[in-house]
């Protein structure tokens, strides 16, 4: 293939494809980043990364960066705004990091400059052409239309997805009931009974009435506070239209009346709780990733760390095949990976819609429920779900407790002492963990990618298994039983 500008163009500099495109860099890949906004917003958006976002940037050593700007941890996540425990599964990360979305894209476009990719700002996509060998990207930017070859596009646009509609992919779904406002405001008076320093779920946000509902989540800074209402059963003529700073103050003063007062509204934005996901995130050299994939009521915290999830299933793989690593098939199973997994995000977040408390009958279910995610295997279950911690993905042939699930981080046992297996996967490499040596041969030997680490221990967490061997992404992808000595 020649005339090539890039391997690979990502639209969209959100969370998802600046993680994308940080994984492609990573791996070698010659990657463009298209931005349809001439400068970041600066405006918080999401607020978390849950445990297993946390888990995935410490394999590549983005955490650190992550904790420092960020203003908390939360012990505790939610489903429905009820509080569930992350204690029940075996991570280093049992809690939420609160940290706006600004901060997360600023660092990871920081990050990404390190690598020697920059974001190209104030580009919009137009459309697209497709053929058997590459793809040809139209943008425009105040200097003009450009077009840019490349070997894939990526669509990381948004709900509004010019990649997705150019593609003319069904958005199956439902078109919301109900709408919320979300907006940062700085109080001069803070209300009485709110929490000062978001540590858990509780106690910051619950239902109003039968379909109405309130928040207010502390954002570190001090008196400033992330403000939720909305109305589940009403939904505005245009939920694109602004808000105006006079309906949120009568928003809090109808909260919570003359025991807060405001000298400051930073933002704020409507949002609905329709629900559509892509029917394919896959057309040929054409993939889509985050919120063009996906869109959901942000019930549970889940957005933002389901769209950095698919960009870390999806790097690997489209590196792998843009370098020549792998067939092209490979790229088919980020679509049979993440399809199930975006479906069951906007599957829980209907259930938790369905707690809404709108009549007797629906209240005493609510609190029914409450109940029954006291018992562990209830909270476990929902905090697996909502965390990303319970993902496990589908693998065949020999059946083994290690296979498809993800890699919990704790120290392995080496001749050299105690090692932290996310050191490893800094570079993105898959990862061999093995007790025989003769597996560290045999791997580097048929390896058809160079990107392979080796490490032997001591000692692996199963019995009568000598290797586990690890994708880029932190799941466990083949094992090796011990061998039984012939006599």
């Amino acid at each position: 293939m020649d005339n090539l500008g890039t391997d690979v163009v990502v639209a969209g500099a959100g969370p998802t494809g600046l993680m994308l495109a940080h994984e492609l860099a990573l791996a070698g890949v010659d990657v463009v980043v298209l931005e349809r906004l001439p400068e970041r917003t600066g405006l918080s958006k999401a607020l978390n990364l849950q445990p297993r976002t946390a888990e995935m940037l410490e394999l590549r050593g983005l955490l650190d960066g992550a904790e420092e700007r960020s203003f908390t941890t939360v012990q505790d996540g939610h489903f429905a705004m009820i509080p569930v425990d992350y204690h029940g599964w075996d991570t280093r990360f049992p809690f939420q990091l609160g940290i706006p979305q600004a901060q997360v894209e600023a660092y990871l476009e920081e990050r990404l400059a390190t690598q020697g990719t920059k974001v190209v700002r104030g580009a919009e996509v137009i459309d697209f052409v497709q053929d058997k060998d590459s793809i040809s990207v139209r943008y425009r930017t105040d200097g003009g239309e450009t077009r840019l070859r490349a070997k894939y596009l990526v669509g990381c646009d948004g709900s509004r997805s010019v990649v997705r509609k150019g593609l003319n992919v069904d958005f199956p779904g439902v078109d919301g009931e109900g709408f919320g406002v979300v907006t940062d405001v700085l109080f001069d008076k803070i209300p009485d009974g709110v929490q000062k320093q978001w540590r858990t779920m509780r106690n910051v946000g619950e239902p109003t009435g039968a379909t109405t509902f309130k928040g207010l989540i502390p954002l570190g800074e001090p008196g400033l506070y992330r403000f939720v209402y909305g109305d589940r059963a009403s939904r505005p003529a245009d939920i694109r239209s602004a808000v105006s700073h006079d309906e949120v103050r009568q928003a809090l003063s109808d909260s919570y009346g003359d025991s807060a007062t405001v000298s400051e509204i930073r933002w704020a934005s409507q949002f609905s709780d329709a629900a559509r996901q892509a029917e394919r995130y896959r057309v040929g050299r054409v993939l889509l990733a985050g919120d063009a994939a996906h869109i959901h009521f942000p019930a549970g915290g889940q957005g933002l760390n389901l769209g950095v999830q698919d960009a870390m299933n999806l790097g690997w793989k489209l590196a792998a095949t843009v370098r020549g690593w792998a067939g092209d098939d490979l790229l088919d199973t980020y679509e049979a990976e993440r399809h199930p997994v975006g479906a069951q995000v906007l599957h829980n977040v209907a259930a938790q819609l369905g707690l809404t408390p709108r009549s007797h009958e629906s209240r005493a279910l609510r609190d029914f429920f409450a109940d029954l995610v006291e018992l562990p295997e209830v909270n476990r279950h929902l905090a697996g779900m909502v965390s990303g911690l319970g993902i496990r993905y589908t693998t065949y042939g020999t059946s083994h407790p290690a296979l498809g699930s993800r890699m919990n981080d704790q120290d392995v046992a080496t001749e050299a002492g105690p090692l932290r297996p996310s050191t490893l996967f800094h570079k993105g490499d898959f990862v061999l963990l093995t007790t025989t040596p003769a597996h560290v041969d045999a791997a580097r030997a048929h390896a058809r990618s160079p990107r392979l680490t080796t490490q032997l221990v001591t000692a692996l967490p199963w019995p009568s298994t000598d290797a586990v061997l690890y994708r880029p992404d932190g799941y466990a992808c083949w094992v090796a039983p011990t061998l039984t000595p012939t006599r």
